[in-house]
């Protein structure tokens, strides 16, 4: 899933000066670098809030932000495996600056509030699956259902534009299922380094998407590319077969993680790039 190669490097790099100790190294990760993203130019003014989303299963505790006047298109955002955090915060920010009502969910909401991860990316991953495996096409699906219906219930989202969803890492085969949960309302769906889009169950995720009548960006790691080279010429076949506009793209030299801005391979300018592929397909499909 979210590769951590170098953060031991890295921890016990600063270590060694006597400036942080592991934790610290983890929380300065999780928050400090979230305010690294590049500006937004002409950005929107925006409101911002914590708010709890009811779903079938609970109380689900999410960031809801959006531009402070008139209404936009809806987006929901799955985050990675290590949950809601101010890096997630962030980019959901620049996003409704960019003019979008946008829905930061905790994915792990039945088990903690956020924050879940304990030093933010820089959290040994085995210390998290225990989250990850406890969601499953079921919850996916149901909770998926429940933040759209939020969503549409909101004054500043637009009825009448349809709604996007994003994931990374392991939310991205979610936002594939969001689409399918979803179809009537869904029109666009990305996926950022996602993890187990494509499977070898009849209900795979990108399979429940070949179902919808959504547009879809899908950005590959190279080292996922380079661990699963099939699956890029799957999707691409699928998707091509159920004639839905798909782009689809290995992205040279950026290992997996490499969007959110306080991962530890962060890479700025392919991230930049796949920001960009974001606003274009959003642009096209929830205008």
């Amino acid at each position: 899933m979210c590769d951590q190669d170098h953060f031991e490097e890295d921890r016990e790099k600063f270590e060694a000066l006597g400036l942080v100790t592991r934790k610290q190294f983890g929380v300065m990760l999780g928050a400090g670098m979230a305010m690294m993203l590049p500006q937004v130019a002409n950005a929107a003014a925006v409101t911002e809030s914590d708010v709890t989303v009811p779903t079938p299963d609970g109380t689900a505790d999410c960031y809801f932000v959006h531009p402070s006047s008139g209404t936009a298109a809806g987006v929901l955002i799955w985050p990675d495996i290590f949950g809601l955090r101010p890096a997630f915060r962030q980019m959901g920010k620049r996003l409704a600056e960019s003019g979008y009502s946008v829905l930061v969910v905790n994915p792990f909401y039945r088990v903690k509030k956020a924050p879940t991860a304990e030093a933010g990316s820089a959290t040994p991953i085995p210390q998290l699956m225990p989250l990850a495996q406890g969601l499953n096409e079921t919850t996916q699906m149901t909770d998926a259902k429940a933040f759209i219906g939020w969503l549409d219930r909101q004054p500043s989202v637009a009825k009448n534009r349809k709604i996007g969803t994003q994931g990374y890492c392991m939310g991205g085969p979610i936002a594939f299922r969001t689409s399918a949960a979803v179809p009537d309302r869904v029109g666009a769906v990305a996926s950022f380094h996602g993890g187990g889009l494509v499977t070898n169950s009849p209900n795979s995720p990108h399979l429940q998407a070949s179902k919808t009548k959504a547009q879809f960006l899908i950005a590959i790691a190279s080292n996922d590319d380079a661990r699963s080279p099939n699956e890029k010429d799957v999707l691409k076949e699928t998707f091509s077969k159920a004639n839905l506009p798909a782009e689809i793209e290995v992205y040279t030299d950026a290992a997996h993680g490499w969007c959110p801005p306080d991962s530890r391979v962060y890479n700025e300018p392919q991230a930049e790039k796949a920001w960009s592929r974001l606003l274009a397909l959003y642009g096209k499909a929830l205008a």
